[in-house]
């Protein structure tokens, strides 16, 4: 499958939101119970030079059709103190009907460029140790397990609901942006 990247811009928004519900549906990607009800209100936390769609390229009959989006990532910053202006966490989409195609290996990809062209020095995910699928794309991008944040939040739908939560960071440090 090839894909085609962009900038997220407020016209995504029905799109990508519709493939945030599929990620919080399987009750495996965030505490999350609803996507935000508007973009204003989804895009207000993230570095907004830092969210990436992923579209699948088509041979579409009409040129001017928009290709189905296929997933998404975003960068938000982990802190306003200037000292961590360089770390921010990656949160990474991938379309029910595009998983399993590596939609997310391209993203992780693209993310980790774009995040490097802006400063940042450090990425991290936190992630449910029943997400193995995230996990192994994590370490497949150079990320690593920093720790266990036990019982960090109290699921309430899905195949966890009712228990109380681990989430384990990673984190991935560049090898090109603050290492002088």
């Amino acid at each position: 499958m090839k894909l085609s990247f962009a900038t997220m811009t407020a016209a995504d928004w029905p799109e990508v939101r519709r493939i945030y519900e599929e990620g919080i549906a399987t009750g495996l990607a965030t505490f999350e119970t609803a996507a935000p009800a508007t973009w204003d209100d989804f895009i207000k936390t993230k570095v907004t030079a830092c969210c990436v769609v992923a579209r699948e390229e088509s041979a579409a009959a009409d040129p001017a059709a928009a290709a189905p989006l296929a997933g998404w990532v975003a960068l938000i910053p982990v802190s306003y103190r200037p000292v961590y202006r360089g770390v921010a966490e990656a949160s990474l989409y991938v379309g029910a009907a595009h998983r399993g195609h590596r939609v997310g290996d391209a993203l992780m990809e693209k993310i980790i460029l774009v995040a490097e062209a802006h400063g940042f020095w450090t990425l991290q995910c936190s992630t449910f140790p029943q997400n193995t699928v995230s996990l192994a794309l994590q370490k497949r991008h150079g990320f690593r397990p920093v720790g266990t944040r036990e019982k960090i939040g109290r699921m309430t739908h899905g195949p966890l609901a009712g228990q109380w939560c681990d989430t384990v960071l990673y984190e991935r440090r560049s090898p090109v942006v603050g290492r002088d």
